[in-house]
């Protein structure tokens, strides 16, 4: 399939356009060395990163948000990963030469992240591949995250877009709830985190691509 007349391309961030697994692992494992326990392998964490904290918690500690130290561990995770998140995060393979052809082919694209200002800003910023980046919605941006459409609509605001000539394309299930109610097209990336319990299909997105390189052919040219 085709999508006709799109004008804009936005992507979720970690899972979708960086691999922010190896350090999101690291800052949680550090904790669990900290405290004089075993080291855990990225395998362990790498499937629930796009959870972030409360992921990263539950896989090192097994706390859930409602145990009294989690508001303290989410907060030393947050100083761990804030020291490190840029030492092991890169674009998935094929990624960069995706958003050389939306540049090349004229197409604004931007960055729409449950991830908080206080780490989507730097980390952006501090990586080549966003300098091309028309627009990027933090988790805090808005009032609501993910699966809320709200933060998608302030995107296609920004570009001045009628969000429905606009595609999202993420890895979670969330991002696809989110990209049907702002009434975008939606795309699943099948090769990012999914979570534990990922079922593409019962996503209903509107096409599935298992590799960045995909993308071009779901866009008429």
């Amino acid at each position: 399939m085709k999508f006709q007349n799109i004008q804009a391309v936005l992507f979720d961030l970690d899972g979708t356009l960086i691999d922010s697994a190896p350090d999101l692992g690291a800052a949680v494992d550090k904790m669990r060395v900290d405290r004089g326990m075993t080291s855990l392998p990225l395998a362990h964490y790498r499937h629930m990163a796009g959870a972030g904290a409360r992921g990263m918690i539950a896989l090192a500690f097994g706390y859930t948000p409602d145990h009294p130290d989690y508001e303290a561990m989410k907060e030393e995770f947050f100083r761990n990963y804030e020291s490190c998140m840029t030492e092991r995060t890169f674009a998935f393979e094929g990624v960069a030469q995706m958003i050389a052809a939306l540049v090349a082919a004229k197409l604004p694209w931007g960055v729409v992240t449950n991830k908080s200002k206080r780490f989507a800003e730097p980390l952006t910023q501090a990586m080549p591949l966003f300098k091309s980046s028309a627009v990027l919605i933090c988790g805090d941006t808005t009032p609501h995250a993910k699966p809320h459409p709200e933060p998608l609509l302030e995107a296609a605001r920004r570009l001045g877009l009628d969000p429905s000539a606009c595609i999202y394309v993420g890895d979670d299930e969330r991002d696809i709830v989110a990209g049907h109610a702002a009434h975008m097209k939606t795309v699943a990336a099948t090769y990012g985190y999914l979570g534990a319990q990922g079922d593409v299909e019962k996503w209903q997105a509107h096409a599935q691509i298992q590799s960045p390189s995909e993308l071009a052919s779901l866009i008429s040219s």
